[in-house]
């Protein structure tokens, strides 16, 4: 169907349909606090909708959704930021901070995934970004569509960001 046939509604609904499961993923991935979440994923619909008046398919549908989600999303964390004390931290940085789960107690049992959310909610917007598309199974050329940067920039990120995270894991494991 041609994007430019259907109304801002059907816009809407087919993108809503097709990647729902993947905005409540970004929202769990950039807001701790369940109603935060909530708060974030009501106002990425909100401007998806909205983005749709202007939608005229020069994209594809996946990279339209995901830069608007994206922007949405860095747009209310740093909103966030103002009124919150957490700290972002460049890739540099986090390579040589203590691990966020294990600071209380370092025998603590937490699953993969929780660690790995954990460490890239320390991340700066660009760069949470960039890893957050990345484990959405996006290649360096849509993220670069998507983020603004270069497909090698992306690239970079990744794999430096690729490497904190082996560092980090194999240093906290035991055997």
């Amino acid at each position: 169907m041609d994007a430019r046939r259907l109304t801002q509604d059907e816009h809407y609904a087919r993108a809503a349909a097709d990647f729902g499961a993947a905005l409540s993923r970004l929202a769990r991935a950039y807001e701790r606090d369940a109603d935060r979440q909530r708060d974030l994923l009501q106002d990425i619909h909100f401007a998806l909708w909205r983005s749709f008046e202007s939608f005229r398919g020069l994209s594809s549908l996946r990279t339209w959704v995901y830069r608007v989600a994206h922007n949405t999303a860095a747009t209310h964390v740093l909103r966030g930021k103002r009124a919150r004390t957490s700290h972002w931290v460049d890739l540099e940085e986090a390579a040589n901070a203590p691990d966020p789960v294990t600071l209380g107690d370092p025998h603590a049992e937490t699953d993969t995934l929780t660690r790995l959310l954990d460490l890239i909610h320390q991340l700066k917007p660009p760069d949470r970004q960039v890893m957050l598309l990345y484990l959405d199974g996006l290649d360096a050329k849509e993220t670069a569509e998507i983020t603004g940067l270069s497909p090698g920039a992306v690239a970079t990120r990744i794999h430096r960001t690729k490497a904190l995270l082996a560092r980090r894991f194999n240093a906290d494991d035991p055997s």
